[in-house]
């Protein structure tokens, strides 16, 4: 499992753009940047929902006047739904990042997979925040529980900068 001071792995992401999907390389996108990573089991799932989500819409100018770049949600889920649920949020009018990570491939490389039959979740990430500086991971926050958003909230993270 990904750890702090590691540096992320290769991935390509996607979120919806003005053409349609379009890739994103996450390597060049944290290249030279402090940027948080924040993901979530699921889009419109309950905790995503109502907490995960907006504790970042809340906390967005804090991390700003960190630092912080840029904020990103990631979800094992596919741009569209990822569109649609930034705009139900309010995510991507407050300039949240929503991008879908199609496959699994980023979360598994992270080792964040996990799997939830009784609920329908299958290879979903599990719920965690992350502070990446230049690629690497400086700070991490992972939830002991996918359906808790206590240590991997916006708040909780922003304390640590």
């Amino acid at each position: 499992m990904i750890a702090e001071g590691d540096t992320l792995p290769a991935a390509t992401l996607i979120q919806m753009g003005a053409e349609g999907p379009e890739q994103v390389d996450l390597t060049s996108k944290t290249a030279g940047r402090k940027v948080v990573i924040f993901a979530v089991p699921g889009a419109f799932t309950p905790t995503c929902h109502s907490a995960h989500v907006p504790s970042f819409i809340r906390t967005k100018d804090g991390f700003a006047g960190k630092g912080v770049d840029e904020i990103i949600c990631v979800s094992v889920n596919d741009p569209f739904v990822m569109k649609s649920w930034g705009e139900a949020t309010g995510a991507s009018e407050a300039g949240i990042t929503m991008l879908g990570d199609s496959d699994g491939a980023f979360t598994k490389a992270l080792g964040m997979d996990f799997d939830a039959p009784p609920v329908g979740l299958l290879a979903r990430s599990k719920r965690y925040a992350m502070v990446v500086d230049d690629g690497r991971v400086a700070t991490l926050h992972l939830e002991e529980s996918p359906g808790t958003c206590e240590v991997s909230g916006g708040e909780a993270l922003l304390a640590t900068l």
